[in-house]
């Protein structure tokens, strides 16, 4: 049976990313402006998992919708961690675009030692409408190099060389990010937990 989820988020970027992860399973991902529910939710938490769940509840409509919901952020090791939970608000403007973030962060790295060593965090949750939870949590261990590559992607993708390869999160082609990245994994773990089955072909 097919499971229908709300993913709580309009961002295009990670409604395309998510998509294209449960795109092998039985599951269909709905938005919330596709149902018509435009929440302004306010990410207070103090840690991914605390804004995941704000998140989740946000959207979870007195158990009317199954909602999967996500957060994020990259931690630098030589700014103590961060941007972290505050990667989207990390440049104080709100209208900086992505482009804008990366080139604050390579702005204040100016001065430290490469490598630059980071690692993107994603925990992602799936909350029932029975209220229960499900959590997953992964990592994707990298650097900050100092030019942009790679056109897809968004945030700080472009300037993000994951370990093992030789190539920017952003020039990564869309299954090879879906097992190598923060949010890639983090859903493959989720999934695991739900035992979501394969779409039949």
């Amino acid at each position: 049976m097919t499971a229908t989820l709300l993913l709580a988020t309009n961002n295009p970027h990670k409604v395309e990313e998510f998509r294209s992860i449960f795109l092998p399973y039985d599951a269909v991902l709905q938005t919330p402006a596709e149902l018509g529910l435009f929440n302004d939710v306010v990410e207070s938490g103090n840690t991914y998992l605390e804004n995941a769940c704000i998140k989740a509840w946000a959207y979870w409509q007195d158990g009317q919708n199954r909602v999967l919901a996500d957060d994020s952020g990259l931690e630098v090791d030589a700014l103590q961690g961060a941007p972290g939970i505050h990667s989207r608000r990390f440049l104080p403007d709100p209208n900086a675009t992505s482009r804008d973030r990366c080139l604050y962060l390579l702005d204040r790295l100016q001065g430290f030692p490469r490598p630059w060593r980071a690692a993107f965090h994603c925990e992602v949750v799936l909350l029932t409408r029975q209220g229960k939870f499900f959590a997953s949590h992964s990592v994707c261990q990298g650097e900050i190099i100092p030019e942009f590559r790679g056109e897809n992607g968004f945030g700080y993708d472009p300037i993000f060389l994951v370990d093992g390869t030789q190539h920017t999160m952003a020039e990564l082609d869309p299954f090879s990010k879906n097992q190598l990245s923060h949010r890639g994994k983090a859903a493959l773990g989720l999934i695991a937990q739900l035992e979501l089955p394969l779409r039949q072909v």
